[in-house]
């Protein structure tokens, strides 16, 4: 399984990014997908995940109203949609998979089965 995220970068305050994660190696029926963030020194924080062709999607109360998530099947993507972008928002943002197991909550790392590699997120003040 890999999972590879791009499309970090530098933005102002306000401004918006555009994140995806190309996931391979396996199917991902029934899988969530989940995006988290970590600054140094600090834990990985959950920002949003969606259960793939189901569409249940959370969000963190910190990014709800600012931050969508999406899937493209045909493509086994999933984007994260970051508009209303806060210096605080400002992280090395990983996606990762989780497998549908019962009693998952998809709002921890540890509910998590692969992490694809960090990309950063800039925002500027």
């Amino acid at each position: 399984v890999q999972l590879q995220a791009f499309g970090g970068g530098l933005a102002q305050a306000g401004g918006s990014l555009r994140l995806s994660c190309a996931a391979s190696g396996r199917t991902f029926t029934g899988y969530s997908m989940g995006w988290f963030r970590q600054t140094p020194g600090k834990e990985r924080e959950f920002a949003g995940s969606i259960r793939l062709g189901r569409g249940t999607i959370y969000y963190s109360d910190s990014v709800t109203g600012r931050f969508t998530i999406s899937e493209d099947s045909i493509k086994s993507t999933v984007s994260l949609q970051m508009n209303s972008l806060r210096p605080e928002d400002t992280a090395i943002y990983y996606c990762a998979a989780s497998m549908p197991y019962l009693g998952r909550n998809y709002r921890t790392p540890d509910d998590y089965d692969y992490w694809g590699q960090g990309t950063q997120v800039t925002v500027s003040s």
